[in-house]
């Protein structure tokens, strides 16, 4: 469901299946205890192995942009799946976080550009 890399001020959370109702309890756990254990600035979920993402599993990745936003930092999308990329688009998430095709890009490109 989500796995964890942490470079720098970054950590990247590459999550994979589906984000739902049954994962998002776990799920944020999860993202909850990497934040405390890594204080990172910047925040970059990998969704490129996501295949489906509803309302609840979008709640979580918004109160953990809500949380890192709070502290000063900065969340970003990496290469989300057409059906992914357009429930992201339909909250309107992508008009205050960027996406990027790779995590490469976002660590290049995140600092000037990332939202916060």
């Amino acid at each position: 469901m989500v796995h964890f890399e942490y470079s720098g001020d970054m950590l990247l959370a590459r999550l994979s299946g589906e984000i739902d109702l049954k994962v998002a309890d776990a799920l944020r756990r999860e993202l909850e205890g990497a934040l405390d254990r890594y204080p990172a600035s910047f925040l970059v979920f990998d969704l490129s192995a996501v295949s489906f993402l509803d309302s609840t599993g979008l709640g979580v990745i918004l109160g953990r942009y809500k949380r890192v936003a709070e502290a000063g930092g900065k969340v970003a999308f990496v290469g989300p799946l057409p059906q992914v990329k357009r429930v992201l688009e339909l909250a309107g998430v992508l008009r205050f976080c960027p996406l990027f095709s790779s995590w490469e890009e976002a660590r290049v490109s995140l600092r000037g550009e990332a939202c916060g």
